[in-house]
């Protein structure tokens, strides 16, 4: 009787410790993926998520990664496939939003560093998901983009919905580039979601107070939008590439 381990998918999630990514990590791992997460800073938040990955039965690996670094993402995905094996699922989730304000207030630090993430980190973990999947002939990649992207955000954060449109133009045109190669790619553009974002831009209570401007008259939850990036990345949405998935409670 073999007792040789079935070949799980690898997927390596960016901002992988927290909110949406820790969401969809566990998410994940329920499904039978082995997973590689990223981190900025808190390595606590990091293996919390890692332990909850191992307690679904799949193997996990946490990696410290700044992904607007070239260095890093190239160490993130080596050590993913040391530790896990070829890398066959990339969710770009790291993103970063700066303090809530109008465009005119912003500091120019903010403005460039929401672009390194967003755009510029989106933009290099693509570029190395190419790389290692294109030889194999299959792959599935999903950006984690926001609504912000088409309602434009005035008032909160417009350098944010113009880093997210053009993750929608990258996940059009990268899809479209890479189809003939087998591999897919897709986006989920969530809405206002229940996570510490919130706190982090200076305003702890922004979920709760938008549900009236919702049709759902609720903030999403991060569970909600994993289930659709697991969606995305499993054999069910096979046909499925180039679509920006919008998870925002009808905004």
């Amino acid at each position: 009787m073999s007792t040789t381990r079935p070949v799980s998918p690898v997927t390596l999630v960016t901002g992988g410790s927290r909110g949406i990514g820790a969401a969809t990590c566990v998410r994940l791992a329920g499904a039978g993926h082995d997973v590689a997460l990223s981190y900025v800073r808190d390595a606590e938040a990091a293996e919390r998520t890692a332990e909850a990955v191992r307690a679904a039965g799949a193997r996990c690996v946490t990696v410290r990664a700044d992904t607007a670094e070239e260095a890093d993402v190239d160490r993130l995905f080596d050590v993913a496939a040391e530790r896990l094996g070829p890398v066959t699922g990339l969710v770009n989730n790291a993103g970063v939003s700066g303090p809530l304000g109008r465009l005119a207030d912003a500091d120019t630090d903010v403005l460039r560093r929401v672009l390194d993430v967003n755009v510029l980190g989106a933009l290099l973990c693509c570029r190395r998901a190419a790389q290692v999947m294109t030889p194999r002939g299959t792959g599935a990649i999903v950006n984690v983009s926001s609504a912000a992207a088409t309602l434009g955000s005035p008032g909160d954060y417009v350098h944010y919905a113009a880093s997210k449109a053009a993750l929608d133009a990258l996940t059009v045109g990268l899809a479209k580039e890479l189809g003939p190669d087998g591999i897919r790619v897709n986006a989920v553009a969530p809405g206002i979601t229940d996570t510490d974002m919130h706190a982090a831009m200076g305003a702890p209570d922004r979920a709760a107070q938008a549900a009236p401007g919702i049709p759902l008259r609720r903030p999403g939850a991060p569970d909600e939008i994993a289930a659709a990036i697991a969606w995305l990345l499993s054999p069910d949405a096979s046909y499925t590439t180039g679509t920006v998935l919008r998870v925002a409670g009808g905004r």
